[in-house]
């Protein structure tokens, strides 16, 4: 490609191209001149700590040496259409079925998380014969038509009046809960019960599945309480309802698990994915089923499909990244990692304004409020995307980028996701950077007529 200054790239970016969430007279987006490992740097040369993977998804780090390697020998391979039997697209499919839980057993191929929902839709009412499908509250499953429908927070407005059949119920979110409980337990029990009671009144023979983000990400990594999974698994169970797990963000390594169902005893009847199958190299998704829905499309027609299902380019980088993860023990390295996360995050919680910290491998959020005591939220419910914009969240945001620290916000969550291939060493100093940037936050816009910090236990 050609050179063009930096200038002339925002001068065309501007003119030209349309950014998502945001309006666009707000966008002033940096240029990534180079990127290795867990950094990039920006057209200034400054360099930032990637931790939030991008979008989740650069689980292997920036400019990874095997993947480099395979790029240089996609002129070789073939492009094929759905229909034709490739080596890449049997192959990935047989190391994902290997990964997978024991039940599954095979693999409808698509182009990212947000279609690979659609089409996980399409097949459950296929095979139930029913069109309802329950999904979760502060969920977000993409921004496709059908997608939008699924999720369950404010992105979805747009896509409303949505589709018949699309039916929300409650995530449990225990640190915004008004009722107390006395365990994680209990805690399941009453959303469970709640969850039983909504089966009840839509009426379980219409309902085809449940649908869920194993652990909801951009929403603030909401940890399921003990027990909740499985009291989900047995209620799909009693009803004849299928129970779909959305892996796209805890997938392949996040959470410290291949998927983030291996910390539940379940067994999904199907799964999606995306993100971390190719760590972004090449747009690539997927939908993982049963046996026993597998089975019953050997005698029914699968009436889904797409162009590129089973991209023989994308399969082939799917192949050389899963090898990375078995390679390089990037699943271990992730849990491990973890818990280096997990110590420094529970130590923000001598900050005034963290109100709550979640963390699960190396998937984690940090929740702040203006008030410890009512857990005001910094930004309201929906607001992101409204006057809101550049409000408190955004000057945070915009300190950690500052001091070299890349991540996104929703609502009044911080996203703390970086590389799996993260060191110890790295993780502490990219806290460190967190812990500098959430001072100058609280002495500029929280407690600006404080010369300290005002910390609360």
């Amino acid at each position: 490609m050609e050179h063009i200054d930096d200038r002339q790239i925002k001068a065309d970016d501007r003119q030209y191209v349309l950014h998502s969430w945001t309006r666009q007279k707000d966008v002033h987006p940096k240029i990534i001149r180079k990127a290795n490992g867990i950094f990039f740097w920006d057209e200034a040369g400054r360099k930032f700590y990637d931790m939030c993977s991008q979008l989740v998804y650069l689980n292997v780090g920036h400019h990874h040496p095997k993947l480099m390697e395979e790029f240089k020998h996609i002129g070789e391979i073939p492009l094929a259409s759905p229909g034709f039997a490739t080596a890449s697209k049997a192959e990935l499919a047989k190391k994902i079925i290997e990964v997978a839980p024991e039940n599954m057993a095979k693999v409808f191929f698509a182009n990212g998380g947000a279609d690979s929902n659609d089409h996980a839709v399409k097949i459950a009412r296929m095979f139930t014969g029913r069109y309802k499908i329950f999904s979760r509250y502060r969920s977000y499953h993409g921004a496709t038509f059908g997608a939008g429908n699924l999720s369950g927070e404010s992105r979805r407005f747009t896509v409303e009046p949505g589709l018949p059949g699309f039916i929300k119920f409650e995530t449990p979110y225990l640190y915004r809960e008004t009722v107390h409980f006395d365990s994680e337990e209990a805690a399941a029990d009453f959303y469970l019960e709640r969850l039983n009671n909504q089966i009840l009144y839509e009426g379980p023979d219409t309902i085809a599945a449940i649908f869920m983000e194993t652990i909801p990400g951009s929403n603030g990594v909401l940890i399921p309480p003990k027990g909740y999974m499985e009291g989900v698994r047995e209620l799909c169970t009693k009803y004849g309802i299928l129970m779909i797990c959305d892996e796209v963000m805890a997938g392949f390594g996040r959470t410290g698990k291949m998927f983030a169902v291996e910390h539940f005893d379940i067994k999904p009847d199907i799964m999606t994915f995306a993100k971390g199958v190719t760590c972004g190299y090449s747009p690539l998704g997927g939908v993982i089923v049963s046996r026993e829905i597998a089975d019953y499309f050997d005698d029914h027609v699968l009436m889904t499909g797409l162009t590129y299902s089973g991209h023989t380019v994308s399969t082939q980088i799917g192949c050389a990244t899963l090898d990375i993860y078995k390679e390089e023990h990037l699943v271990e390295h992730a849990a491990e990692m973890g818990e280096v996360l997990a110590d420094r995050l529970e130590q923000l919680k001598r900050f005034a304004s963290v109100g709550d910290v979640r963390c699960i491998g190396l998937f984690a959020a940090v929740e702040l409020v203006k008030d410890k005591a009512t857990k005001e939220p910094l930004i309201a419910y929906g607001m992101d995307y409204g006057k809101d914009k550049a409000g408190l969240m955004s000057k945070f945001v915009g300190l950690l980028m500052a001091h070299g620290f890349y991540t996104y916000s929703h609502e009044s969550s911080v996203m703390i996701a970086p590389p799996l291939i993260i060191t110890a060493d790295e993780l502490n100093e990219a806290m460190d950077l967190f812990e500098q940037a959430l001072t100058d936050f609280e002495k500029l816009y929280l407690f600006p007529r404080q010369n300290l910090m005002a910390p609360q236990n």
